[in-house]
């Protein structure tokens, strides 16, 4: 009952819909556009070479993370007790200022101060995410949350592409470019985001639950949700690869330089929007929720491999290629989760995944930075680049043994 009383008219359900996809989409392109030039910024502000400047880059993502696993649950439970509206409003405003202080940085700290925004304001995800469980229901949750993964894909193939272009003018223009790009989503938002948590089925602020540890564990209260934090968790941890490595190995594997690193960046989303898109609809309605997210844990393990023993810079294309469905497992485990509790604690489940998410985050970049500095070191008489994407793989093959162990097919 309490489920069908949160839901707003379908009209101002889609209207929200779209307002979300929006925010989400120009947060990650104001992410992903940075990446290209990451590399040449970095060793421009520190004066390091490639392998140092990845675990440089590393530190960033780890003080990035770090914030979004302190913040997440705290602003998801401030949704819970305040709404999703002014919660996202506030974060996507600071994304905005951070930006501009990276694009002004005279240092590597004042950077990383830039970053430690960054992280405060990108825990709006968790907020985005309830949004989309309050406007939802059993038969559209999932294509729903699938919307996450449209909005990653078109944001990760013209954030990198137009970074690229940007960055030809200097390394420092695409942060001025995403801090623009956030200050328009800011303005869009004020005027067309609705509220979608009625004041009845909103609940006090509680510190002792809007904590990273106290979120996590209030979902021992939802026992059948643990098993799918455990593949969260896992599958979280293995793809923090990608922002930790992807521009450092390309740079150093193949040489390419910052256009090519944002074209590949650019395939990438290109197919994971696609998937999402027109795909993901059709698997989930012809083999279910559990059976889509089976199947993309055991491409993402096929993936992953492939970009490890990729040794060419084309082969990289043909993993993209023919990898696309890595990307359905997220959105059915998602809406497997959200299903599980009601929505006067969706905010506090999506920053609770928000901060499995970010402590992963916290490990992944330096753990995955340093076994690339380790295989790409000069005094060794090998050289493994691929390193860091094999360790992922063998951790996405862990989290789809649990989740056949203790989630099921059925």
């Amino acid at each position: 009952m309490e489920q069908a009383e949160a839901k707003p008219a379908p009209v101002a359900a889609r209207r929200g819909l779209m307002v979300v996809f929006a925010i989400m989409l120009l947060d990650i392109m104001g992410i992903a556009i940075i990446m290209p030039v990451l590399p040449t910024f970095l060793q421009e502000l520190t004066g390091d070479q490639a392998a140092q400047a990845a675990l440089d880059g590393g530190w960033l993502l780890f003080v990035y993370a770090s914030m979004q696993f302190l913040f997440a649950p705290t602003v998801g439970n401030l949704s819970d007790r305040f709404g999703r509206r002014p919660v996202l409003l506030v974060s996507v405003l600071t994304f905005a200022i951070d930006n501009l202080i990276c694009a002004l940085a005279g240092s590597y700290w004042v950077l990383f101060v830039g970053r430690v925004l960054a992280g405060i304001s990108g825990a709006s995800f968790s907020t985005a995410s309830a949004f989309i469980a309050d406007v939802s229901d059993d038969r559209t949750r999932a294509r729903n949350f699938g919307l996450i993964g449209i909005a990653f894909g078109v944001g990760f193939t013209l954030g990198p592409v137009i970074g690229g272009l940007l960055g030809s003018f200097g390394p420092r223009v695409p942060f001025f470019g995403a801090a623009a790009l956030s200050f328009a989503n800011f303005c869009a938002a004020y005027f067309l985001l609705p509220e979608t948590l009625p004041p009845h089925l909103r609940r006090a602020f509680d510190w002792r639950r809007a904590n990273p540890l106290g979120a996590i564990r209030q979902m021992r209260s939802y026992p059948r949700i643990l098993p799918v934090l455990a593949v969260f968790f896992l599958v979280y941890q293995a793809h923090a690869v990608y922002p930790a490595v992807w521009p450092f190995v390309t740079s150093y594997r193949y040489g390419w330089s910052e256009g090519q690193i944002g074209l590949s960046l650019g395939v990438y989303g290109i197919c994971t929007a696609l998937t999402m898109a027109l795909i993901l609809p059709r698997i989930i309605s012809r083999i279910g929720e559990r059976r889509t997210a089976a199947l993309g844990l055991i491409v993402g393990v096929i993936a992953l491999m492939g970009y490890a023993f990729a040794w060419e810079g084309w082969m990289v294309y043909l993993v993209i290629l023919a990898t696309p469905l890595e990307a359905v497992a997220d959105p059915p485990l998602r809406s497997l989760a959200a299903a599980q509790v009601p929505p006067s604690a969706q905010g506090e489940l999506q920053g609770a995944l928000s901060g499995l998410s970010s402590l992963t985050s916290i490990i992944g970049p330096l753990m995955f930075a340093s076994v690339f500095e380790l295989g790409t070191r000069t005094d060794l008489p090998w050289s493994t680049p691929g390193a860091p994407y094999a360790l992922a793989a063998t951790l996405v093959a862990v989290a789809f043994i649990v989740f056949l162990r203790r989630v099921g097919l059925r």
